[in-house]
């Protein structure tokens, strides 16, 4: 290289570029790391350089060319790649690699209207030092270089315009971890403040995007979920797309109930005029959905739910799918289709579906959430009465459309609503489940609105968080990260805005949480079990068992403290009921675990003093969550030991959690043979938890007859999640052409599909 090249500072200055100090960084980067070559940085960095670059542009030719090198063979890579990139950001944050002292920080971010301003307010100067003496601005170095990339373009304070960044990660933890705890008293706050901040800091709980990058900031909506039911009017679907504008421009993921809209030529005022059907209004909701993109932080996306035996669902099941025209698609919304056991006892005796417009059978889609011995019942009846409108549909060929479009598409969701009704939170005659969210893991009570301000109405929230098992040493600890996650989300219940009252009068009166986990498979493969062969299932148990004790133990605490959530009347924990009591009991016959802990003491206190919160636990997908703690997708098994996500940045790699150690003890999702280990594992899970599983299922053509899926193969495993009580399906993942839908055998659907009647429903 020629060492008459000249560098331009942040100032403007230019003077020689010094080799010496480039070294001494990467020297400084590379400290303690193993398999990390600073000359082969360098090497890689050289040949980049030009006559007057600027350091900005040198340090970050640096730090591109050690996360080029990032592979599982030289995974720290990853950290050397992210310290320079911590010291890159904080020179562009502060100016300095050294960050500024908190009230200072705060102080100008208030005057630059970046964080809400009663942060001044709550907290003293005296405050400020507490808090600066504990924060270890040295965590910053144990990202991955993929977290700091998603730090920087998600979560820190920035101009989205410019790009200018305005803090670094230690002030994005400390200070959720004071607003959160404002309004606690000032003997007892900033003890909890600094366990939070430890836990958040530190990876041991995750916080989800909304709070990642809304709380400390004047934008004060910080639910990840909004659940909202569109009842069979204008006025309603008028409030219903107005509720999804207000919640999409607030980073919050929506599921819409859209399951009474009355189907095509229907009739309406007496004859007056005749239905338009479910797919204009559908397409009004994507319009919606599209209209925001979040604050620049992601994309609004919604799910709409409906039932199997709504009058237009062959038109609905194709809505996503590549054929067809924009008049008949709907492309840029999921699907949701609910299901119950009378329509699996009709696919399994080859019988027929009958389907009607929800608007001429109101009471039979009442009961489909709320009372299945009566739906089916009303259904009988409806199907003989001659003066109602309907068509029949052969039951396999029905389910067969379903996966079908499940296939390809892979995201033709599945809700099982008798499930997620009697194994509920809820009394479901006082509050029946009638949909899901965006992403299928939460289940919460609606209530239609019939315009925006309508109090009548609910529309669900879920304030959302997860644990990271693969931190944990020993299950006890988990009683402390559920205390802290329990009441920091209760607080942000109180801590923030609503945008429409509906919301709030849920929020504020049934309190509820999904509080769910991270690093799953790592914690597999530091306890040697594994997804497929059923050695995972009691250690599965043993956990799950631990999370929910632990987090309704907190709750009922909270509620002794502060009292118990105002329509805690309408739970099943108000009748007594606790989830080990309402599970599908064919879990037994797969998992003899034990319980370990004494659910009948804490019944008893759940009895005397309540619960703060309907609901505590879901397990959500936590995509993005994950990878800024360096820990594998919720529950899910890695793809590879290396996951590549494509971002404004280019190409980010993350190695799973202590590769070289533990490669021979992962289990890669496309090496698991079938669905059936990791279904059972998700069936324990769901004995436990009080919502739902966002759950996938996956499927790799190679391992077929002529690499095509058996649509057999599709419906056992849609049957057996029924049979283990799973209450939804999300993602169906394809391994290679997964947007074909030839890799189905239509022509197996007569065949057996349960075979030796092992899904017997």
């Amino acid at each position: 290289m020629k060492n008459n090249l000249f560098v331009t500072k942040r100032d403007g200055r230019k003077e020689k570029i010094n080799l010496d100090k480039i070294h001494k960084v990467l020297n400084w980067a590379s400290e303690g790391l193993h398999d990390v070559s600073i000359s082969q940085v360098e090497l890689c960095s050289r040949i980049q350089f030009y006559n007057n670059i600027t350091t900005i542009n040198i340090h970050e030719t640096i730090i591109k060319a050690a996360a080029d090198l990032i592979s599982q063979d030289t995974p720290d890579y990853q950290y050397m790649a992210a310290r320079l990139a911590i010291f890159h950001l904080r020179k562009k944050a502060y100016g300095q690699f050294t960050p500024p002292k908190l009230y200072d920080h705060v102080k100008k971010m208030i005057t630059l209207g970046k964080y809400d301003e009663k942060l001044l307010y709550n907290y003293s100067h005296s405050e400020f030092l507490y808090m600066d003496s504990f924060i270890d601005h040295w965590r910053d170095m144990n990202f991955s270089y993929a977290a700091v990339k998603q730090l920087e373009g998600k979560y820190l304070i920035q101009n989205r315009i410019s790009g200018e960044i305005y803090e670094s990660a230690q002030f994005l933890y400390i200070l959720i971890s004071a607003c959160i705890f404002s309004q606690y008293p000032k003997n007892i706050r900033m003890d909890y403040i600094q366990r939070f901040y430890n836990a958040i800091s530190t990876f041991k709980i995750s916080l989800p995007t909304p709070i990642m990058s809304g709380v400390r900031t004047p934008t004060r909506q910080f639910s990840s979920c909004v659940l909202i039911e569109c009842a069979d009017n204008l006025n309603s679907i008028n409030a219903t797309a107005s509720a999804i504008v207000k919640y999409v421009s607030q980073r919050a993921g929506i599921g819409i109930n859209a399951g009474q809209i009355r189907a095509l030529g229907s009739s309406i005022r007496n004859g007056e005029a005749f239905h338009t059907g479910c797919i204009p209004f559908y397409k009004y909701f994507q319009s919606a959905v599209k209209s925001c993109s979040q604050g620049g932080v992601r994309g609004g996306a919604a799910t709409i739910f409906y039932p199997i035996w709504h009058f237009e669902v062959e038109s609905l099941l194709v809505l996503k799918n590549n054929r067809g025209v924009e008049d008949n698609r709907v492309r840029h919304l999921d699907y949701a289709i609910q299901i119950n056991k009378l329509m699996y006892e009709r696919m399994l005796s080859r019988g027929i579906i009958t389907l009607f417009s929800p608007s001429d059978v109101p009471d039979l889609y009442t009961v489909f959430f709320s009372n299945q011995k009566k739906f089916e019942e009303l259904y009988l009846n409806y199907e003989k009465n001659t003066k109602i409108r309907k068509k029949t549909i052969k039951a396999l060929e029905l389910f067969s459309l379903i996966m079908q479009e499940r296939t390809s598409t892979g995201r033709i969701y599945i809700q099982h609503v008798d499930h997620c009704n009697s194994h509920s939170s809820f009394n479901p005659i006082l509050s029946p489940i009638k949909q899901s969210n965006l992403c299928l893991e939460i289940t919460l009570p609606t209530k239609a609105l019939n315009d925006i301000y309508d109090t009548k109405g609910e529309i669900a929230l879920c304030t959302l968080s997860a644990l990271n098992l693969g931190l944990i040493q020993d299950l006890k600890e988990l009683k402390e990260l559920s205390i802290l996650s329990v009441r920091a989300l209760d607080e942000i219940l109180e801590y923030q805005n609503y945008p429409i009252l509906a919301a709030k009068k849920s929020a504020i009166s049934r309190r509820s949480l999904g509080i769910g986990v991270i690093n799953f498979a790592y914690y597999l493969a530091k306890n040697k079990v594994r997804y497929s062969d059923g050695s995972a299932k009691n250690l599965t148990h043993k956990t799950f068992e631990a999370i929910q004790y632990y987090l309704l133990n907190a709750s009922c605490e909270l509620a002794k403290e502060k009292g118990k959530c105002a329509l805690f009347h309408h739970t099943n924990y108000y009748l007594g009921k606790l989830p080990i009591d309402t599970y599908k009991k064919d879990i037994d016959a797969i998992c003899n675990e034990p319980l370990h802990l004494d659910w009948d003491a804490l019944r008893l206190k759940i009895k005397k003093y309540g619960l703060r919160n309907s609901t505590l636990s879901a397990l959500m997908p936590s995509e993005t969550s994950s990878q800024i703690a360096n820990a594998t997708n919720g529950i899910e098994p890695p793809r590879g030991f290396i996951s590549i996500k494509v971002s404004k940045d280019g190409i980010l790699r993350q190695v799973v959690p202590e590769y070289k150690k533990l490669k021979s003890q992962y289990e890669l999702l496309w090496n698991i043979p079938n669905n059936t280990g990791y279904l059972e594992l998700v069936s324990i899970m769901q004995k436990f938890i009080d919502q739902s599983i966002s759950v996938n299922t996956n499927y790799d053509p190679k391992k077929f007859t002529n690499n095509k899926i058996p649509m057999k193969q599709l419906l056992y495993d849609l049957l057996l999640s029924y049979k283990l009580g799973i209450k939804t399906l999300y993602y169906q993942n394809t391994r290679d052409g997964s947007e074909d839908h030839q890799n189905i055998i239509f022509n197996s659907v007569s065949e057996n599909i349960c075979d030796n009647g092992s899904c017997t429903i």
